[in-house]
């Protein structure tokens, strides 16, 4: 990230030092009041997380106080244990990256926000090297930012919006999309750990925080076994004792749980748009009820939750503004526009026409440039929501996801400053996303 950081900045300066004083004057003024804008930006955006993320941790402290993530947990621990071999079974981060995986399957990005970083606050008590990106974050951020989404509501409101004949058709392209970008996104971070080490192992013992509790009233917080020649405290070691081995829930039970995720597939694209208004409501009043009848003090829960998502929400302030400044100015300087040049000649060939190319780019820097690069697309008379662009641009809008946005914020919750692989794997999703997008719209919708 600092390598990038700084190609972006220094990149943007020069492009606009280049245009100030050869043809285009004023570039410079507005790349200084891009930075600025950004900055602002960066601030209003985390101020604006501050209410969502203490909303869904409030919810979060009643599912774990209440055993939900752990339940959930057993179901999928079949599949989570063979992509988390490092993560305990019963930690958790498991319940909270099943959330937040859920949360993103559903299109509730505000919700999988404040799950993905509680998953990696859990995570990093589980690091052997602070600072150092695990294989478990690398994995976990790059499923995260392969967009696996089976209703992109946010993109169906805005083709309707904008007199779409069909607007929730985009369902089966998207699914495809995110489908062949979170495969990618997995393969990668599994290939690519073992060229990018994580260094000399180490123990550091952490402060453990107050454990949920499971269904039996166990504390249910685990740490990775330590290293041979190494020891815990007696403190951790005793935790660690008492911590029981939860078993899995029976595989009829994993596989009705399975069914039931796949039964969304045809259900958004029966109801997909009638149902996005009752999901956030349900997810609100479902944990309510969850908690109440595990007789937890739900109010009391809550309020403690709210209050740590007030902090990460401050907390993560600086990483925004780092991120958004530097793609503010990348944009302003018209360096963005001039790789759009130099690329489309490559790009038209293999069906990615040069209208969205630029939403193709931006996507994975700014989800905000992004939305507003694909709304100008489907409102220009030229193109239209129902055109090949704006299929190809509503597409690559439900099924990618923001990479360096997610990192920047995930990482950052947790002071993560060497990533090792996670951004390498991200991107290759990405690409495999918008190929599979291209294909899926030209193979879809031949004759638009």
């Amino acid at each position: 990230m600092n390598r990038f950081f700084l190609f972006l900045v220094v990149t943007a300066f020069a492009t606009a030092a280049w245009r100030e004083t050869t043809s285009a004057p004023g570039t410079m003024a507005a790349l200084s009041k891009a930075a600025i804008d950004g900055a602002g930006q960066a601030v209003t955006l985390a101020i604006g997380l501050i209410g969502v993320m203490s909303l869904f941790l409030g919810l979060m402290r009643i599912a774990e106080a209440g055993g939900l993530l752990l339940i959930i947990a057993r179901l999928l621990q079949p599949l989570m244990v063979r992509l988390f071999p490092d993560v305990p079974a019963n930690h958790p981060a498991m319940g909270a990256m099943v959330m937040n995986f859920s949360a993103n399957l559903l299109g509730l990005g505000n919700a999988a926000t404040p799950f993905g970083i509680r998953a990696m606050e859990a995570l990093e008590r589980l690091n052997p090297h602070p600072g150092t990106a695990t294989n478990a974050m690398a994995m976990f951020l790059a499923l995260n930012t392969s967009g696996l989404t089976l209703l992109p509501t946010g993109v169906i409101a805005l083709r309707a919006s904008l007199g779409s004949n069909d607007p929730a058709a985009i369902l089966p392209t998207t699914l495809i999309a995110t489908t062949c970008a979170t495969l990618t996104a997995g393969f990668a971070a599994w290939g690519l750990a073992r060229f990018f080490p994580a260094g000399s192992r180490r123990t550091v013992v952490k402060p453990m925080d107050e454990a949920p509790s499971d269904v039996h009233g166990a504390a249910a917080t685990q740490v990775l076994p330590p290293p041979p020649d190494a020891t815990l405290d007696p403190q951790t070691q005793a935790a660690l004792e008492e911590t029981p081995s939860l078993p899995p829930y029976p595989l009829w039970a994993t596989g009705l749980f399975f069914a039931g995720i796949l039964a969304l597939i045809p259900l958004s694209l029966a109801v997909g748009a009638a149902l996005s208004a009752w999901l956030v409501p349900g997810l609100i009043v479902l944990f309510l009820l969850f908690g109440a009848v595990r007789r937890v003090p739900v109010y009391e829960q809550f309020v403690e939750g709210a209050r740590d998502g007030f902090q990460v929400a401050l907390r993560i302030i600086p990483y925004l503004v780092a991120i958004l400044v530097a793609v503010a100015m990348l944009r302003a300087s018209g360096a963005l526009d001039a790789f759009v040049i130099l690329l489309s000649p490559l790009t038209a060939p293999i069906g990615l026409p040069a209208e969205a190319l630029p939403m193709a780019l931006l996507r994975p820097f700014s989800g905000s440039g992004a939305y507003a690069v694909m709304a100008s697309i489907l409102s220009d008379p030229a193109t239209g929501p129902d055109t090949l662009v704006g299929w190809l641009v509503s597409t690559l809008q439900g099924s990618t996801e923001t990479t360096f946005y997610v990192l920047a914020v995930y990482f950052g919750a947790v002071g993560i400053k060497r990533i090792r692989h996670t951004l390498a794997a991200a991107l290759l999703a990405d690409l495999a996303g918008i190929a599979a997008a291209v294909a899926a719209v030209h193979w879809l919708y031949p004759d638009v």
